[in-house]
């Protein structure tokens, strides 16, 4: 098993999740939970790293001050959390920081920021900037406007989408679990899964959702699919706990790794494929799904033989095939309302009975990414 991922990774993503930083349900933040993330950042900025954290913790710091004791079930009372966590949490971060001698800084996001493309190069522009001047930027959802339909829902998708956003060369899930086990870790003769070549090596495994503290949101599910997006796009991930994250790091036999198991990708095609949001589908013939498949070309109106849902130019759409199986996503250069007329008939045919505006790509190769 190869960890040397680990301590050459020159750009690295941290995600701590609620239960860590505090506790149990109800409880207030810890202080000393906060200085060990900050001494972990820190420790990696001294080998010459950049460093972002993605930290969970705003509506769990906020129970407590407002004397609740579980996390609330509806959206109103998390967000009325997370407003009075939010500044608590950032507060803890920036004093541990501070005495290290590092400035940080606050980042709220919301699906928005990495789902429409203009959002997503601000978001990527700002904190490439950050990073720049040596300051650790400390992400979180931003959960005080956060809807249930623009929510990532966890942390653990938001680090892995952060990951792709910076081109991370490391993503640490720091965890209350730590590393992944054959079998729920409670079960007699569990045992910790130390390497992970490949995220289909792991299918048959039973995962649990979201701990016992009451204050989280994902699970070992989430932390798989974050290992997905992750090591699909080329970014190593090592799963750990708190306590045992600084030897982790250190590329000793601690927590799991995920292996990445492939090249990094093009930040737009990473962006195309893990955090655009399908707006329609189009579906396509079996030669146009050989040709996108073994070819690489681009998709044209002759291939398609249906389209699906209502968007615009420039949205992200679904290729599909006959029997709906999705092969890529793409940018669509046309609205869902114009295409039915150009089904099945060439950019030529095209041109001369609408004009030649219609002679182009449906979804041009260059922003097509396959699944």
């Amino acid at each position: 098993m190869n960890r040397g991922a680990i301590t050459s990774a020159k750009r690295v993503v941290i995600k701590i999740g609620s239960s860590s930083l505090t506790g149990s349900a109800g409880s207030e933040l810890d202080p000393h939970a906060v200085q060990k993330v900050v001494d972990l950042a820190y420790s990696l900025k001294k080998r010459g790293a950049e460093v972002v954290v993605v930290s969970s913790g705003a509506i769990a710091a906020g129970l407590s001050p407002l004397g609740l004791k579980v996390r609330p079930k509806d959206l109103a009372t998390q967000q009325a959390a997370a407003s009075v966590g939010q500044g608590l949490l950032i507060a803890q971060y920036s004093e541990k920081f501070k005495a290290h001698g590092v400035i940080s800084s606050q980042v709220l996001l919301t699906t928005e920021d990495v789902v429409r493309r203009s959002h997503y190069a601000n978001a990527q522009q700002t904190l490439t900037k950050l990073l720049s001047l040596g300051v650790v930027p400390v992400i979180n959802e931003n959960d005080t406007v956060g809807t249930q339909e623009i929510r990532f829902g966890d942390n653990d998708r938001l680090a892995a989408l952060v990951a792709l956003l910076i081109q991370a060369d490391l993503l640490v899930l720091v965890s209350d679990i730590d590393a992944l086990y054959d079998a729920p870790p409670t079960q007699a003769g569990a045992k910790a899964i130390r390497y992970v070549a490949n995220i289909s090596d792991i299918e048959s495994i039973t995962l649990g959702g979201a701990g016992s503290s009451g204050v989280g949101s994902g699970g070992m599910v989430t932390k798989v699919e974050a290992a997905r997006i992750a090591t699909s796009a080329g970014i190593p991930m090592l799963l750990t706990s708190l306590q045992d994250s600084g030897h982790a790091v250190a590329g000793e036999e601690f927590g799991t790794f995920f292996e990445a198991h492939t090249s990094k990708a093009n930040s737009r095609l990473l962006w195309l494929a893990h955090a655009s949001t399908p707006r329609g589908r189009l579906i396509l013939d079996d030669g146009a799904v050989t040709a996108i498949l073994e070819r690489g070309v681009s998709l044209l109106p002759a291939g398609v033989t249906a389209v699906e849902g209502d968007f615009i130019s420039g949205d992200t759409v679904e290729l599909a095939s006959g029997s709906g199986k999705v092969i890529a996503r793409g940018l669509v250069a046309f609205d869902s309302e114009e295409i039915p007329q150009m089904l099945g008939r060439s950019t030529k045919e095209l041109a001369a009975a609408l004009g030649a505006e219609y002679e182009r790509e449906l979804v041009h190769r260059d922003d097509l990414v396959l699944l």
